[in-house]
């Protein structure tokens, strides 16, 4: 009898110890709840009320109000009045915008037409010029005058719509190749393969529309009326007497 209880103790312990565990579990997750719905409160989608343009900007009107602006809004506009008054004054300086290709084979007086036919023009009116021209050294002109252009724009802080191409000139090359050319009666000749260079100067200038407009404007100024309305402007080149 006393052997049989004595075997029962350890069983009657370890029921013990679980039913304690047990109830200290049960205890914990009580007073904590689920854990599925504590992970759920935490990670589950909360869904929040979309706010109206009026209420956002009635709270960005109080910060400012309040002092508490937004760091990147205020760094914005500070970043565009610098652009424009760093424009403003590169304006009142004249910057300008110098770029040239470099030495490549072509003759110099080749090369000078293309420059005659950019010269003056608006920068995207000579890059459409060269695209559609049959020159061979049209292409290698206008991707320098692309360049030209993103450079004046990023760096010298030009405005990219009055871009002109103020001037145009062409040098020649530091060194010319020279080959032997053979000629009758055993003479012989030198043959130079030239090489040479455009430079171009870009600037603020008047659009298109702009010159256009001056140009319709100056011809108009020109129209004189055949007698309607009294005019007080001088004959041109009168004749010394009677047309008739």
């Amino acid at each position: 009898m006393q052997n049989g209880l004595q075997s029962l103790r350890p069983a009657a312990r370890l029921l013990a110890s679980t039913s304690r565990h047990g109830q200290w579990e049960a205890r914990r997750h009580a007073s904590l709840g689920s854990p599925i719905n504590w992970l759920r409160e935490r990670l589950g989608p909360n869904l929040r009320k979309k706010e109206t343009q009026q209420e956002v900007e009635a709270a960005k009107q109080q910060a400012s109000e309040e002092g508490k602006r937004s760091l990147f809004e205020t760094a914005g506009k500070t970043t565009q009045r610098a652009e424009k008054a760093a424009r403003a004054e590169q304006a009142a300086k004249g910057v300008v915008h110098k770029y040239s290709t470099a030495n490549f084979k072509i003759s110099h007086r080749k090369l000078n037409m293309l420059g005659r036919q950019i010269s003056g023009k608006p920068i995207d009116y000579a890059i459409l010029q060269m695209q559609f021209s049959e020159k061979r050294a049209s292409t290698r002109i206008r991707s320098m005058l692309a360049t030209a252009k993103e450079h004046a724009v990023r760096y010298k802080a030009l405005e990219e719509s009055k871009l002109v191409v103020a001037e145009a000139w062409v040098t020649k090359g530091p060194k010319s190749l020279k080959r032997m050319e053979p000629r009758g009666r055993a003479h012989y000749g030198v043959r130079v393969h030239p090489d040479s260079r455009m430079h171009v100067v870009l600037k603020e200038g008047k659009t298109i529309a702009e010159q256009k407009a001056e140009e319709r404007e100056r011809k108009l100024k020109r129209i004189v009326s055949a007698g309607i309305v009294r005019e007080n402007r001088p004959i041109r080149n009168p004749n010394p007497m009677w047309g008739w």
